[in-house]
């Protein structure tokens, strides 16, 4: 099981304890973060304290209906995540786990046949499938006493693995994102000169050669997804700091100057937040702690005021689906610090650093809900650090592949 088919909200009233009796069974309250559910029967999901996987049964026949519902409005918190067990769910085959998360909601399933499987009814809401987190990741190009292309793809158990040969310009100081999805781009930075020039990346994290840029040439920005499949660039340094965007298309199609809101600043890093929206953060020279929202609709905020240590040259990606991670970086010397991301976009205050102390280093989501940070500069090093689906950063873990800085890193599917 990977993946996921995020919260799918009904807005129906009166229906579920109807279904109820007209023949399923209601089970005593689950509490555990395991269970099993047996078609015909309707289960209290209590996720106070954690979140609960649920298997399906293995096998069911059409008409068979199975119905979950929030018994403590704490799903927000800790959600359930529905594993399909073999069978397909909505039309998506089992390489997808379904999560719902909406606090007091309630998700009536009914077995459809092979072809459809489970699918959720009560409402024509359920028929648009949400976007899932993305299983893979790259890191890509950076410099090692030379500019580079090369890449590291990354499993979806966060294990890196050697290099591959580069595609496109040698260059480093970019940035990368994911779009449409279940792909990738890597977009601008310095080959000795500033370039506006792009790469995408496709759903198999193959590399593709240059783009013609868009926009102005820049290096040192940051970058992330927003609205679920799209995806932008901000900020950086064309020959001074500037607080322009472009926005990249689902398709991958990299936009005009967009005019900066916000401080202008360089060294930055971006990453995601409540599935559709996003956030660039820190920065600066000498360093800051602003952060500037992102809307589902790619408009950036005005300025936000900084919460933890400034700093530059730090990286960020998204971790649980919906809350992001800030780490690492410099503040007149390097640090491990982090900073979390809630899924309303509020940055919290410093956690103290585990691992290397670096700066000018990549991160990027795996595994659908968990992040991974890696490569950078203290030493220039190889090595990485996962972060878990509760924001924990690990220990170091040995380098695989060129070590370097100025490196960008972006998820696929």
């Amino acid at each position: 099981m990977s993946g996921v088919i995020a919260d799918n909200p009904y807005r129906a009233s009166g229906v579920i304890a109807a279904a109820a009796a007209g023949g399923l069974s209601w089970q005593t309250i689950e509490t555990g973060s395991t269970m099993t559910a047996k078609a015909g029967n309707a289960y209290w999901i209590d996720t106070t304290s954690n979140a609960c996987t649920i298997t399906l049964p293995s096998s069911a026949s059409n008409g068979d209906e199975i119905i979950f519902a929030d018994y403590d409005r704490t799903w927000g918190t800790y959600s359930i995540t529905i594993d399909s067990n073999g069978l397909n769910y909505q039309g998506d085959d089992d390489t997808f786990d379904v999560e719902y998360g909406t606090d007091g909601q309630d998700v009536h399933i009914v077995y459809s046949g092979a072809t459809n499987g489970w699918i959720p009814i009560l409402d024509k809401a359920v028929a648009d499938v949400p976007s899932k987190g993305n299983q893979n990741g790259l890191f890509g190009f950076g410099v090692s006493g030379s500019y580079m292309s090369l890449t590291n793809l990354i499993s979806n158990a966060g294990v890196v693995a050697t290099d591959t040969t580069g595609v496109g310009t040698d260059r480093g100081y970019l940035g990368a994102c994911e779009y449409g999805e279940d792909k990738g781009i890597f977009g601008y930075g310095s080959d000795g000169a500033v370039v506006s020039m792009s790469n995408l990346v496709s759903n198999a994290g193959v590399v593709a050669t240059d783009v013609t840029g868009v926009g102005t040439a820049r290096y040192a920005l940051g970058a992330c997804s927003y609205g679920g499949d799209k995806g932008i660039f901000g900020y950086g340094d064309s020959g001074s700091a500037v607080s322009l965007t472009n926005l990249v298309s689902n398709a991958g199609v990299v936009a005009t100057d967009v005019t900066g809101v916000g401080t202008a600043r360089l060294l930055v890093a971006a990453c995601e937040y409540g599935d559709d929206k996003a956030l660039f953060g820190f920065g600066g020279h000498p360093s800051t702690a602003i952060t500037n929202l992102v809307s589902n609709v790619g408009v950036v905020a005005s300025d936000t005021a900084g919460v933890g240590t400034a700093r530059n040259h730090l990286a960020a990606c998204t971790y649980d689906y919906d809350k992001g991670i800030f780490a690492y970086g410099t503040s007149g010397s390097n640090v491990s610090t982090s900073n979390l991301v809630s899924n309303v976009g509020v940055v919290a205050t410093d956690v103290t650093g585990v691992g290397t102390a670096r700066q000018a280093l990549a991160a990027t989501q795996y595994g659908g809900d968990k992040g991974i940070f890696g490569y950078g500069d203290g030493s220039v090093v190889s090595l990485t650090n996962l972060v878990s689906n509760a924001g924990v950063v690990a220990d170091d873990v040995t380098g695989v592949g060129t070590a370097r800085k100025e490196v960008a890193a972006c998820s696929y599917n």
